[in-house]
């Protein structure tokens, strides 16, 4: 859903869990991003402010920004899982399925646990498991060695 005071292409809510999702781009593999701060002292070629992708308001204060080649705000610049300040948090950013993610929550979301001792497949962070002793289990792999009871 598009904000309604705002006319750039970026400002896009996404409806579920209220993550923050950048329109226009591709649900594919993660990439990285560096975030650079800079003086906000270069306007746009029409001689006004930069606006920020976040909020889509002029960015009048000293510092700003630019990452995914768009400029934001320092409070605007926010993960869109535990809602951190990127800019506070590191030089790097994540995105996948269009959202902006900060590392911790990217590795939560889309990194892994490891491999299934039983299936040998990946198991994703976000799945529940069984563990025994060293190894690791989806929960319709863990079964009993001996009888197959799960």
């Amino acid at each position: 859903m598009k904000r309604p005071e705002c006319s750039s292409t970026v400002c896009e809510v996404a409806t579920v869990m209220g993550l923050y999702r950048i329109k226009g781009r591709p649900n594919g593999p993660m990439m990285t991003m560096d975030v650079s701060k800079t003086e906000a002292t270069k306007p746009t070629s029409s001689g006004n402010p930069q606006e920020c992708a976040g909020c889509c308001k002029p960015i009048t204060e000293r510092y700003l920004l630019k990452a995914l080649d768009m400029y934001w705000h320092e409070d605007c610049l926010k993960c869109g899982c535990c809602d951190c300040r990127l800019g506070e948090v590191g030089s790097t950013l994540y995105t996948k399925a269009n959202l902006i993610l900060c590392k911790r929550d990217y590795l939560r979301l889309f990194g892994n646990t490891g491999y299934c001792a039983a299936c040998s497949k990946v198991i994703p962070a976000f799945e529940m498991v069984m563990r025994a002793r060293s190894n690791v289990y989806h929960l319709e792999c863990f079964a009993c060695q001996q009888c197959n009871h799960r």
